[in-house]
């Protein structure tokens, strides 16, 4: 790898910037770690960014040679927003560009779909993340997380269908190697971990690990839909349960090598990550409606 001048992570505080941003800045590269208030990432200079807030965009790419770009959450047309930020950073002298999108979402398809369309026109050397489902989806304050903690169990309507669940430190390895490698991969890159898993291989995994018995409660689409809608509306409670959907009907079934060729090592299996998080966590009482409080990892 070789280092650039510096690297601009957007959502430096979520998932996958976090960890983007702590591995660029632990490997010496010089990192802008951005949120809408300045984040705090050991090594790396906050800055204030606001994907809606064009005042705050000039001054993140300042300087700037390579970008971490992580869409704005919840934006059903992120592109209005992003593609006038890309062209700004274009001109600002932003040579590189690498985009964090899903597995389920084809270059032109809907949402971040479009960027990825219009990425490489705007970008000599950029690439596109498309991970699969993250393995952190049943840790910390995911929806899963919270009802395997809270109520003993996962509920879907995957059926049995398979995932090739991925590690975000893993993506992030990747962005890393994406953002300064020579060449840039010019590529989108499909990641996955080692294994595709059920919900019932996870919930056993989880319970084994544990020592508490967790369950992987089966629904149907409609079933789903409708428990989704009692946190978020009904349009976006569809579309989620109509990705369980997808998984039920194996759309999700397969593993790719991108990590282990990208970053030179296998991929983290679902025992490693559940591993770190025991290291890396304290643990914690959970309130559960049989047993009262009850100790996950």
């Amino acid at each position: 790898m070789t280092t650039t001048a510096t690297t601009l992570v957007i959502g430096a505080t979520g998932t996958t910037g976090s960890r983007t941003a702590a591995q660029l800045a632990a490997a010496g590269h010089h990192v802008k770690a951005t949120s809408r208030r300045a984040a705090t990432v050991p090594g790396a200079e906050p800055v204030a960014f606001d994907w809606f807030d064009p005042a705050t965009h000039a001054a993140a790419v300042d300087g700037v040679n390579g970008i971490y770009l992580v869409p704005p959450v919840g934006d059903p047309d992120p592109a209005a927003v992003m593609l006038p930020f890309l062209r700004q950073a274009r001109a600002a002298g932003v040579e590189r560009a690498v985009l964090l999108s899903a597995s389920a979402i084809p270059e032109g398809g809907p949402a971040v779909g479009q960027v990825h369309q219009a990425l490489p026109g705007m970008f000599d050397q950029w690439a596109v993340l498309r991970p699969s489902w993250f393995l952190q989806n049943f840790t910390g304050g995911h929806m899963h997380a919270q009802t395997i903690r809270d109520e003993g169990g996962i509920w879907t309507a995957t059926g049995n269908g398979r995932v090739g669940f991925v590690d975000a430190e893993d993506i992030a390895a990747v962005a890393v190697h994406a953002l300064t490698d020579e060449p840039a991969p010019n590529s989108d890159l499909v990641l996955t971990g080692p294994e595709a898993l059920a919900y019932d291989d996870i919930a056993t995994s989880i319970g084994e690990f544990t020592g508490l018995p967790v369950a992987h409660h089966h629904l149907s689409y409609e079933q789903m839909r409708d428990r989704l809608a009692e946190q978020m509306p009904l349009e976006f409670a569809a579309m989620l349960a109509g990705m369980d959907r997808a998984v039920a009907g194996g759309a999700d079934d397969y593993i790719t090598d991108t990590v282990q060729r990208l970053t030179g090592r296998p991929a983290h299996t679902f025992r490693a990550v559940l591993e770190r998080e025991r290291r890396g966590e304290r643990r914690r009482p959970v309130g559960t409606p049989a047993s009262g409080a009850r100790t996950v990892w």
